[in-house]
């Protein structure tokens, strides 16, 4: 036996006397679940208010809480404090206050049967997010920086150009989209929003329109040739802009064409590519 060991049961003698978990309630109560969402909530909302500002929100709205409180909610859900916070703008936020003016662009790839066997295009686009309107802005079999510099003119230019009035557009880090291609967006007046590496999803309406072609059309179909391909894609976006309901844009048609004013005219179906794409349109009186 060593000194230590007496000492040892000696403190816990001591801590066994004072030992009150038996006697001890369940500590501080949990913070009421909608106080809890409403602190969530308006942090993120309001992505620069403090503790103290959001006290003071809560309290307009009947509510006391102290700083500790909202600080202990924050902090359990890994929301950074109001000067952080407010530095690192969320992609949702960013696109809720620029959605006017906001274009993406990506690369799909289609394989053309030829004379030759299988060769693969490029298909280039550019869609504006507000309206989900899509630009077909290239085919080609090897997109190089000439290829691309020249279909950056066109997407800026001051007359037709598809990004005319457009403050941002969304590119992936393909190296497609050279230094020299976005310097010519930038001249333009279109800055350019570069996606971190390997993040498809910051790029989700543009890749939901990849989707749609290859669902609706392209896997059912087998491209005879470039032009055949080129005729395809046309056809799959006068579709897609005036015959396609979207959900995201609340089942709405993008570009309704004028209907006939007899509700009550005769249904009747039409086609494009052979059947491949349907939609229905009342007779025009």
């Amino acid at each position: 036996m060593t000194p230590e060991t007496i000492l040892r049961w000696y403190r816990r003698l001591i801590a066994k006397k004072y030992d009150g978990s038996a006697k001890r309630g369940p500590g501080r109560p949990p913070v009421a679940e909608e106080i809890r969402e409403l602190v969530l909530r308006i942090a993120s909302e309001n992505p620069r208010w403090g503790y103290t500002r959001i006290v003071g929100a809560l309290t307009n709205l009947g509510r006391t809480v102290s700083r500790t409180t909202v600080r202990r909610v924050l902090a359990d859900e890994g929301i950074l404090p109001a000067p952080e916070r407010g530095r690192r703008t969320p992609w949702s936020t960013f696109l809720r206050s620029h959605w006017e003016g906001i274009a993406a662009a990506d690369f799909f790839t289609v394989e053309v049967l030829s004379l030759v066997g299988l060769v693969r295009y490029h298909v280039f686009f550019v869609m504006e997010l507000s309206t989900r309107r899509v630009h077909l802005a290239g085919v080609v079999h090897e997109p190089g920086g000439q290829w691309m510099m020249q279909v950056g003119r066109n997407l800026v230019d001051v007359v037709d150009g598809f990004l005319l009035g457009k403050r941002y557009v969304i590119l992936d880090r393909d190296p497609l989209y050279t230094a020299a291609f976005r310097r010519l967006l930038a001249d333009a007046g279109v800055e350019v929003i570069r996606l971190p590496a390997r993040s498809p999803n910051l790029n989700a309406h543009a890749e939901r329109f990849v989707r749609s072609v290859r669902d609706d059309c392209l896997n059912h179909i087998v491209p005879l040739g470039v032009s055949h391909l080129r005729h395809v894609l046309h056809e799959y976006l006068e579709h897609y802009h005036h015959e396609r309901n979207h959900q995201g844009i609340g089942n709405r048609l993008i570009e309704p064409r004028a209907g006939p004013a007899n509700d009550n005219a005769e249904v009747r179906r039409k086609q494009r590519l052979g059947g491949l794409l349907s939609f229905y349109e009342r007779r025009a009186a």
